[in-house]
């Protein structure tokens, strides 16, 4: 049996109006990676788009969706109630409520793509709740096999790909970037087989220099954005990344722009604690702040006295 073809000429146009899912984020029915190394808020980013997506609200407070939808998410990593209180943080941010987002999430306890039993009751659940965005985080914990071996890799990515064109939804797959790739570009920095990098349609690659959270932007097919500077921004409940503005040079000597605001050592524990899924020990936020002990127990202690955060056997965290 012959396989189905068309003249080319006939093959359908997308208008340009469906060229994003998220407008020069993420395109429409793209796959791809939202990569990382660890605590670079990969999962606040993936978590923001879901809200974007199902709740039609800038990415970020600056990405505009283009389309609006249901999302289907699976965190492997996070406790369910750590995926509540950050989806509701987010959508707060965004001035919305979480109850008026169209977000299912899934709550086995594993999802394997590399069992086939698992891999058709994704499928089935997506053929029944026919989403948008399909959201996978992380990687690593939805398998077993080798990822630094291109013929493991491979049939696993093929497989989200053949969901992604035959239900056309968008697929974004959070992964981690290996150690000591800062220096690389982007996808090169990416954890395992090459494979991931060649996959991705719209790639999001966060980096951290020092206090500084970067996001840079890669598609197949259009042309990619500036790096963009984020920061994790508290405000009471509402806990959510943003862009940071930069203002343009100075055309004189004379007109300096002022730098924006550095965090204090509150803040900066605040936002830690945040983007933790459990909570801190004093000697983890020692090591993430990078300030001393002493400094340390008096910002801890005045953040404890006001209830901006509370003090388990296990550690800090941010109250609620």
């Amino acid at each position: 049996m012959n396989l189905p073809t068309v003249p080319a000429h006939q093959l359908a146009e997308r208008p340009v109006e469906r060229r994003w899912l998220i407008d020069e984020l993420w395109g429409d029915e793209a796959v791809g990676i939202v990569g990382g190394e660890p605590k670079c808020c990969k999962s606040f980013l993936a978590l923001d788009m879901a809200v974007s997506v199902a709740g039609g609200v800038p990415c970020l407070g600056r990405f505009a969706p283009t389309q609006t939808g249901r999302v289907l998410l699976f965190a492997a990593e996070d406790a369910l109630h750590v995926v509540r209180q950050r989806l509701a943080g987010i959508a707060a941010a965004a001035g919305r409520e979480l109850a008026d987002l169209d977000i299912h999430v899934i709550t086995a306890p594993s999802v394997r793509l590399d069992v086939e039993r698992d891999r058709d009751a994704l499928t089935e659940t997506i053929a029944a709740l026919k989403p948008t965005l399909l959201i996978l985080d992380p990687f690593v914990r939805l398998h077993r096999i080798d990822e630094n071996l291109s013929g493991d890799v491979a049939p696993l990515l093929a497989y989200l790909r053949e969901l992604q064109r035959r239900y056309h939804l968008a697929v974004a797959l959070v992964h981690h970037a290996r150690k000591g790739g800062a220096k690389m570009r982007g996808g090169q920095a990416l954890r395992g087989s090459s494979e991931f990098h060649a996959w991705g349609d719209s790639n999001l690659y966060l980096r951290r220099h020092g206090d500084q959270l970067t996001l840079s932007v890669e598609h197949r097919a259009a042309a990619s954005i500036s790096a963009v500077s984020l920061q994790l921004a508290i405000d009471g409940d509402a806990v959510a990344l943003s862009t940071v503005d930069r203002r343009p040079a100075p055309d004189t000597a004379s007109d300096v722009a002022a730098p924006p605001p550095t965090p204090t050592l509150q803040q900066k524990i605040e936002a830690q604690l945040a983007a933790a899924a459990a909570p801190l020990t004093a000697a983890t936020l020692r090591k993430l702040c990078h300030t001393r002990n002493a400094t340390l127990t008096a910002a801890l202690a005045g953040l404890v006295a006001t209830g901006r955060i509370r003090r388990d056997p296990s550690g800090y965290a941010i109250s609620r």
